[in-house]
């Protein structure tokens, strides 16, 4: 009983936690062999898609990361993971 993919909402529209679910959805189908061999390219299609997105959500949350730290009074103070890094710096 495969569903068919072109029915599902586009990656770039879900959150980290639907693409999570739907991937493993995916993977579960397949370990258990209840999608023909068309169904299954098309799944394992859609399931890189599903990673790509979760990779583009992981990268976004990371950047929101703040760094705990202390300034030269020793009061704790916090960094952005990005200023930290300084991935921004020549853009």
């Amino acid at each position: 009983m495969a569903k068919n993919v072109k029915d599902k909402p586009a990656p770039e529209e879900l959150t980290f936690e639907q693409a999570l679910a739907e991937l493993d959805a995916i993977v579960a189908a397949m370990e258990q062999g209840e999608v023909s061999l068309a169904d299954a390219l098309a799944q394992y299609e859609r399931g890189v898609q599903l990673v790509k997105r979760c990779r583009v959500l992981l990268g976004e949350a990371e950047k929101r990361i703040e760094l705990l730290g202390e300034d030269e009074k020793g009061k704790p103070t916090t960094t952005p993971l990005d200023a930290a890094t300084g991935e921004d710096e020549g853009q």
